[in-house]
């Protein structure tokens, strides 16, 4: 059996990480908001994934992992700095092969307790009503529903279109 090891990103990670990111996101998309995720996975990319070192990596309390099998990105995972005491988490994905084998929990423990090192007392994240599995994995790791929207503007967090969000909290024992 393979080893599984979160390790921080590398420039060289790149193709698989965007592979990743966009196969999910092409998949959730129905027909009738198709255009409408092509443009979000691009506005994403050219803001955020394609400048992963700038953007997560080179600024203090931020990170971005992968989840590595044999030498394959199998998922990710980003922490963005919202203030000093509270981070967010970021295009947390898994490759659609490699789901349901506890990569996901794996990510998610890694990012939290990166969060609980960099002294945050709260990790925030979000996600679609499409993504039934990332709902259930975060309501059974403890994050609790903080707020829902139906987010009618894109923007590199969200597709738009009335698709409606899902804004969870996790409060973090910080000191022990």
């Amino acid at each position: 059996m393979d080893t599984l090891i979160i390790r921080p990103y590398r420039p060289d990670d790149l193709d698989r990480v965007k592979a990743i990111f966009i196969e999910w996101n092409r998949h959730i998309a129905g027909p009738d908001n198709a255009a409408a995720f092509e443009v979000y996975i691009q506005r994403a990319l050219d803001a955020e994934i394609l400048h992963i070192p700038d953007f997560y990596q080179k600024v203090p309390g931020c990170g971005f992992w992968v989840a590595d099998l044999a030498g394959v990105v199998v998922g990710m995972a980003g922490i963005e700095r919202l203030d000093d005491t509270q981070a967010e988490v970021r295009r947390m994905y898994v490759d659609a092969e490699h789901r349901r084998r506890g990569i996901g929990v794996r990510l998610l423990s890694h990012v939290e307790d990166f969060c609980v090192e960099e002294g945050y007392a709260r990790v925030l994240l979000s996600t679609s009503e499409m993504q039934e599995a990332a709902l259930a994995l975060y309501r059974a790791q403890g994050y609790r529903l903080d707020r829902e929207e139906v987010a009618e503007q894109q923007t590199t967090r969200a597709v738009g279109g009335g698709v409606r969000r899902f804004y969870f909290v996790k409060e973090l024992r910080v000191g022990g």
